[in-house]
């Protein structure tokens, strides 16, 4: 589907993304007319909700290649059972 260097450039710009997002949002927080504490207490919450994202996004990966390797596990399993089943009709 995609070639590596275009699921590279793809991961680069979205990397970039993320980068240019984060400045913005610091420079915003840096910016914005309150207390220095609250700003601590908005940096917290992006700080937590960019964890909480990185491992929602890690647990949906995990699942995805369990589910194939089980997958493969069970096309392997019937194909064996397949095998198994033309060579006794043979034998027999």
């Amino acid at each position: 589907m995609f070639s590596h260097n275009n699921t590279a450039l793809i991961a680069m710009f979205n990397g970039l993304g993320v980068v240019v997002a984060y400045a913005m949002l610091s420079l915003s927080i840096w910016l914005a007319p309150v207390d220095l504490s609250t700003k601590g207490y908005w940096g917290i919450g992006v700080l937590l909700l960019t964890l909480s994202l990185v491992n929602f996004v890690k647990y949906k990966f995990d699942e995805r290649v369990n589910a194939d390797r089980i997958s493969r596990i069970e096309e392997a399993k019937n194909e064996k059972l397949l095998e198994d089943y033309v060579s006794d009709s043979k034998a027999a």
